[in-house]
């Protein structure tokens, strides 16, 4: 699942923020990873994280056991654990999660429910985040015209 989107490209050359790619690894697996942490680890450790796979059962545990494992050998302290959904939205086609339609509608953008069911999980994923996240979700708005939904 090596894919970086577009409005990304900001970024994503130098990995100085954390790649959704990499975001939902980190939901996948259950670990809090800090901005610090991330911007603390060598571009190595960096790219090691972003190609590593975290699908199956046995990659999943595999992610998080390195992940933890590379968080101690930089802080000497674990990081903090996320619960995991255990039936995550982004998984889900058949509904549009109330934060993506409302932020969605604030732009005057309506999602149709073939065009959300049409979409990869990570960008469902992507688009969750954007819409609850605490930050300006200036990338809303681009991701939605980078899923063609706009």
């Amino acid at each position: 699942m090596l894919q970086f989107f577009q409005f990304e490209a900001d970024f994503v050359s130098s990995l100085r923020c954390i790649p959704m790619q990499l975001r939902y690894k980190l939901d996948t697996c259950g670990i809090k990873l800090k901005l610090q942490h991330w911007l603390s680890f060598s571009t190595g450790d960096r790219q090691k994280l972003v190609e590593l796979p975290c699908t199956t059962t046995a990659e999943i545990e595999n992610y998080r056991d390195n992940l933890r494992s590379l968080v101690y050998q930089y802080f000497q302290t674990y990081p903090n654990d996320l619960p995991i959904e255990t039936n995550p939205a982004w998984l889900q086609s058949e509904f549009i999660p109330i934060s993506v339609s409302h932020h969605a509608e604030e732009l005057k953008v309506a999602i149709a429910p073939s065009q959300w069911q049409a979409l990869t999980p990570l960008q469902r994923f992507a688009l969750i985040k954007l819409s609850t996240s605490n930050h300006e979700n200036n990338n809303f708005l681009p991701a939605l015209q980078e899923f063609g939904l706009v």
